[in-house]
């Protein structure tokens, strides 16, 4: 399968097209409901709880975003739709919620987060929730072993790779040494089949998106355009951007 033409079709909205400023958080309803109407694709993350749902949230603890303290998997999703947001009044969604809300409006980019441990609670969830959701949809992870596992449990939805140039083991602590060297340097491509990938926009250019782009015809992504420098550098090296902080003109 190749990668669909809707997933470079138009600028995708970093965990939505959130503004704090406007009391719009992301990874949030309003995020959602702001990018649908500029009709801007979504990326989005999900993280597993204790009972093993599919949560729409960023950070594996909380506390930058939320009330209160924990990581985000020893709690059930009961526990968490009851989190109070420091800026919103809103709650934190399942990706079952979101699904629903966004109901194949515009494309979605799930990136699934991971701990390394090879845990495939997440991937099961969302296979179960993307079976009966007929718009489009693209899951990516950083970790290879949860590529595999969107290619075993959901082979017929695109997925990708998400990359940097380095993986230290400060930034990486859940990484072995040897998942942090599989990584680098893509060795997991045969394993993985990723149908595209999406690789940090400072690092570009580099060697492996570039033979990943012309050699394997794979579709580029790049994250997190914020600035003009990076809008430019997203538009000679990659073929569409995962922007936040601005509007982009479609």
């Amino acid at each position: 399968m190749r990668a669909p033409d809707w997933l470079t079709a138009r600028p995708v909205a970093h965990r939505g097209l959130h503004d704090d400023a406007r009391g719009i958080v992301e990874n949030m309803p309003g995020a959602a409901l702001a990018a649908i109407a500029g009709n801007f694709g979504i990326e989005l993350d999900v993280q597993v709880t204790a009972d093993g749902e599919a949560m729409v949230h960023h950070d594996d603890e909380l506390g930058r975003l939320t009330e209160g303290s924990g990581a985000l998997r020893t709690k059930t999703a009961a526990e968490l739709r009851q989190v109070v947001f420091k800026k919103t009044s809103e709650r934190m969604m399942s990706l079952a919620d979101l699904c629903a809300l966004v109901a194949g409006r515009v494309p979605l980019v799930i990136e699934v987060k991971s701990h390394f441990d090879g845990d495939r609670r997440l991937v099961r969830r969302m296979a179960d929730v993307l079976s009966s959701y007929e718009g489009p949809v693209a899951s990516m992870s950083f970790d290879p072993d949860q590529v595999v596992a969107l290619r075993e449990l959901i082979p017929a939805r695109p997925r990708g790779i998400v990359a940097e140039r380095t993986y230290t083991a400060v930034d990486w602590p859940d990484a072995t040494p040897e998942q942090r060297t599989t990584m680098t340097y893509l060795l997991h491509a045969f394993r993985t089949r990723p149908h595209f990938f999406a690789y940090y926009v400072n690092e570009l250019p580099a060697v492996a998106p570039w033979i990943a782009r012309n050699i394997f015809q794979c579709p580029l992504l790049t994250w997190t355009v914020r600035t003009p420098e990076q809008r430019a550098r997203a538009a000679k090296y990659a073929d569409q951007m995962i922007f936040e902080g601005f509007r982009p003109d479609l």
